[in-house]
């Protein structure tokens, strides 16, 4: 008796049981036997998180989608270097980070801003506020109303804080990355990721008075 199997079915057969494996797991599951669907699963996983990541981080589409295919091409290389030890996620965020500052360069659009390093000291109130404005999770529904019709301005101000800030106001606040993470991608001291965001926080703030107070006299 024979019997023949539906190509259909035994993917998706593939596809379930890759959903039961940790990131790590179907990373080294795929450098040893080469199966697509363990490839197409991560994926699967990561598709909208990282485009998400990338969109913001170059800010246009086609950028992202650039350093989208860049980074699992890049995954898909160097596989064979991951330390199965390691984290996954951060692994890829590291990935995607390096590949996103690739296409700005090819694409002639990074730009370098250079900022003063300005004393807040006496301003800690205001950045843990500005940080709530920032994370957009506040129960106040005047400050979600805020957050939403100031959006823009806050996704452009995010974009001229210079690289070193808006990578770690990325990961931390729009990613949800821990500052261990976050540290392990960019390949800095967590105290290095914890004195950036302070200083993205405080100089996000000083620009929300500033333009508000414009807006007002």
């Amino acid at each position: 008796m024979t019997t023949t199997k539906d190509p259909t079915i035994f993917s998706a057969a593939k596809s379930a049981a890759a959903s039961d494996l940790s990131d790590e797991n179907i990373l080294v599951q795929y450098r040893e036997t080469g199966d697509r669907s363990l490839f197409e699963a991560l994926i699967h996983r990561y598709q909208t998180e990282i485009f998400s990541y990338l969109r913001r981080y170059v800010g246009d589409s086609d950028t992202a989608e650039e350093a989208f295919q860049g980074t699992f091409l890049q995954v898909h290389l160097k596989c064979y270097q991951f330390d199965s030890a390691r984290r996954f996620r951060p692994w890829l965020y590291g990935i995607a980070t390096n590949q996103a500052i690739d296409a700005q360069r090819r694409n002639k659009r990074h730009r370098m801003v250079s900022l003063d390093r300005t004393s807040f000291t006496d301003n800690d109130d205001r950045a843990s506020s500005w940080a709530e404005k920032l994370v957009g999770d506040s129960p106040d529904p005047h400050a979600t109303a805020a957050m939403e019709e100031n959006g823009r301005w806050i996704n452009a101000s995010v974009a001229e804080l210079g690289e070193t800030m808006q990578q770690v106001v990325n990961l931390v606040y729009y990613q949800g990355l821990k500052y261990r993470e976050a540290a392990e991608i960019l390949g800095i001291p967590v105290g290095t990721v914890k004195s950036r965001l302070h200083v993205a926080i405080q100089r996000l703030g000083t620009l929300w008075e500033e333009t508000h107070q414009k807006g007002e006299d």
